[in-house]
């Protein structure tokens, strides 16, 4: 049986602190909290995907691994952009149009929707194409 690979489902990042990085993501990003729990929180990103946000101690964030989030336009990005370096002083990557590390060390690329070709969209076309449904 071959496999087919349908999306991405989730991401999950450690945090030193999860109320402070309920907060910035929510700031930031304005993303829709789904669930949480002890040490734990959850967020929409996207139609089909979540950000996951765990508790540690000593988080141990990648040296290169990173993670991508599309906004709408320029404008989106551009907003982005300065929240993170006026309001949480963070440091944008020089070499990207939104490259930074959150409070934790976790790297993140923003781009926006005419970044890319909308061949980003093709697996979730996949998936209806399969007739599987998704539920709101």
């Amino acid at each position: 049986m071959e496999v087919q690979v349908y999306g991405c489902n989730h991401v999950a990042l450690e945090v030193g602190n999860i109320e402070e990085a309920v907060a910035f993501y929510e700031d930031v990003f304005q993303l829709q909290k789904l669930d949480d729990g002890e040490g734990d929180a959850f967020f929409k990103l996207g139609e089909h995907q979540f950000l996951a946000l765990f508790e540690s101690k000593n988080p141990q964030p990648s040296r290169i691994g990173h993670f991508g989030i599309m906004v709408r336009d320029s404008q989106q990005l551009e907003a982005v952009r300065n929240k993170v370096r006026d309001k949480y002083h963070l440091e944008l990557d020089p070499n990207f149009r939104c490259d930074f590390r959150d409070p934790w060390g976790n790297r993140i690329q923003v781009g926006d929707l005419h970044d890319e070709s909308l061949v980003w969209l093709l697996p979730y076309r996949e998936v209806q194409k399969a007739g599987i449904r998704f539920s709101e």
